[in-house]
């Protein structure tokens, strides 16, 4: 009689899978408060999102440390302090909390902020808003796509059906950007002027 096989076979990933499981549990959660409190004791505060979120808000005092550069951080000026990690909503830091744990890896205790930055704010702590930058990226890019889509389906109804092709065109490209990860729009807005100089450093790290 045939035996079934295990359900697992290859042993030689284990070892990484336990470190990354490891990595991943060393990182506690802070709730908005807990970390305000920490902040205040001279814990840092690491934002790991895109430079154009940083610059049209953030929390004062974040370090940030772009998740899109984050292999190519030079590394924190935590010199031994608590470090939190902090996205927009939470998701980010939790997806990848392995790699933010090997990042802080040593003597340094590092957390995540619970609910990100959308928690900091709704727990009524403050942030800086600078109105003067450009806004960020995805929502440039939502805003190009809708108006391309309303503009091309207007054309197409009013002056000839050969317009239809570009809200066609642009649900074909968020389409490849959800799938794939690459936008173009996103790529071709990063050049233009109001957004040049903020996607042209090559310091994925700075100070708020």
């Amino acid at each position: 009689m045939k035996t079934s096989s295990p359900i697992c076979t290859d042993f030689s990933a284990a070892p990484e899978l336990m470190t990354e499981r490891r990595l991943r549990m060393s990182l506690s959660t802070l709730t908005p408060e807990q970390a305000k409190r920490l902040l205040d004791q001279g814990a840092l505060l690491v934002d790991i999102r895109e430079p154009d979120e940083h610059a049209r808000e953030k929390i004062p005092g974040a370090f940030l440390m772009p998740l899109s550069k984050l292999d190519e951080a030079e590394g924190m000026p935590h010199a031994g302090r608590k470090v939190i990690f902090h996205c927009k909503s939470g998701a980010r830091t939790v997806a990848n909390a392995a790699r933010l744990a090997s990042k802080a890896a040593g003597n340094c205790e590092a957390s995540l902020l619970e609910g990100g930055l959308d928690g900091w704010k709704k727990a009524g702590l403050p942030v800086e808003i600078d109105r003067r930058q450009p806004l960020e990226l995805q929502r440039q890019v939502q805003i190009g796509a809708g108006m391309l889509g309303l503009l091309g389906t207007a054309l197409g109804v009013f002056v000839s059906p050969w317009f239809l092709i570009v809200p066609a065109f642009v649900g074909a490209g968020l389409t490849l950007a959800g799938v794939t990860g690459f936008c173009g729009m996103a790529r071709i807005l990063t050049k233009a002027p109001w957004n040049a100089a903020l996607h042209s450093s090559s310091n994925p790290t700075r100070a708020a």
